[in-house]
């Protein structure tokens, strides 16, 4: 399914005139080198997910409501390359239909951070003791949606290929 995304990811990126290559692992955190016609460099580390997802946003009691998720790391809080940015693919199980989202490196660790404190404080006023893991999840929102933490969203990262910051 990675690589499915990651091929999916440099179709996109030569319909669009950029020169763009996998790293086939040899750069750590990035899966994907790009270089538009101005010669500026971007890096992609690209996430995918097989799943549907529905036009409908998931409703969790804890974040709200969200389009999808995709699992990350502790090191991901950390990450704020201006020249990185992670490809979220969603891969539709039923339909095999691709959605990108293009999210730069900086929004990620800010939200991956401020979602699994959100998460502790939650458990802990629930009275819930839990074990602090590595684990993170990124969430994709809806503007319409009123999330309780600052959730990027679909309007403004989906088909991002200009790779703006916002």
């Amino acid at each position: 399914v990675s690589l499915a995304g990651e091929f999916a990811v440099l179709s996109q990126l030569a319909i669009r005139g950029y020169d763009a290559n996998m790293t086939l692992g040899r750069t750590k955190s990035v899966d994907i080198l790009v270089s538009d016609t101005k010669k500026k460099m971007y890096k992609l580390e690209v996430k995918t997910t097989y799943q549907n997802s529905q036009n409908k946003p998931q409703d969790s009691k804890v974040f709200g409501k969200f389009v999808i998720g995709w699992i990350m790391n502790k090191k991901h809080e950390e990450i704020k390359d201006p020249d990185l940015f992670y490809c979220f693919v969603n891969i539709g199980k039923q339909t095999n239909i691709f959605r990108f989202y293009i999210v730069p490196s900086k929004i990620v660790a800010k939200y991956v951070k401020e979602e699994h404190q959100h998460w502790l404080d939650e458990k802990k006023k629930e009275g819930k003791k839990v074990k602090d893991t590595e684990m993170r999840i990124f969430r994709i929102g809806l503007k319409a949606e009123n999330n309780k933490i600052s959730t990027p969203k679909v309007e403004d990262y989906e088909n991002n290929w200009e790779f703006k910051t916002l």
